[in-house]
């Protein structure tokens, strides 16, 4: 009987075992696929996350570089009326509405081109771009005075066209801090 015993209790084993083994290899193979599966997630998301990083950058340098045009050809605009404005002091015929229409265009594209700036622009960025605006309104409104032909102080050809100068000297100050801001040395 000792040996039908021992034959029982390997069988008893052997069966278990096997039945236990299916089950282990189960739970292995589920903590494996999990892991895996973990993995693969925080792949996805880093990918993800990346991609997020790329396009707002994408879309900084869009902002950017539009602003940047924008403030060009406004400042480049009120340069060439404040011209006319000089010239027609000089010889009286009164500026030309061709050149007063562009500028109003070139200050339209200016202001809109700073509206989308103000949510995209670093504050770094946004700093220079309020520094750059004030000076251009400031040129602007002294502009229109000397036109109309009742300038106030430091409302002079001279004086203005000095001012246009120093605010392209700025504008490289903000294009500056805008290839900073999108990791442009």
């Amino acid at each position: 009987m000792d040996s039908g015993l021992i034959a029982l209790g390997a069988a008893v084993v052997g069966v278990a075992g096997t039945l236990l083994a299916t089950v282990l290899s189960q739970r292995m193979l589920a903590r494996v696929q999990a892991a895996q599966f973990e993995r693969e997630q925080r792949v996805a998301q880093v990918g993800w996350a990346r991609e997020q990083q790329l396009a707002e950058r994408d879309r900084r340098r869009e902002c950017y570089a539009a602003t940047n045009a924008a403030y060009r050809r406004y400042r480049i605009a009120l340069m060439s009326f404040l011209w006319v404005v000089h010239n027609a002091q000089t010889d009286p015929p009164a500026p030309s509405a061709p050149a007063r229409a562009a500028l109003e265009e070139a200050r339209g594209g200016h202001h809109a081109a700073f509206a989308e700036a103000q949510m995209i622009a670093s504050a770094a960025v946004l700093a220079e771009l309020d520094s750059m605006t004030r000076g251009m309104a400031g040129a602007y409104a002294r502009t229109m005075r000397l036109a109309e032909g009742t300038p106030g102080p430091e409302c002079s050809f001279e004086e203005i066209h000095a001012e246009l100068l120093s605010l392209s000297e700025r504008s490289d100050v903000m294009r500056g801090s805008m290839r900073a801001d999108l990791g442009m040395a």
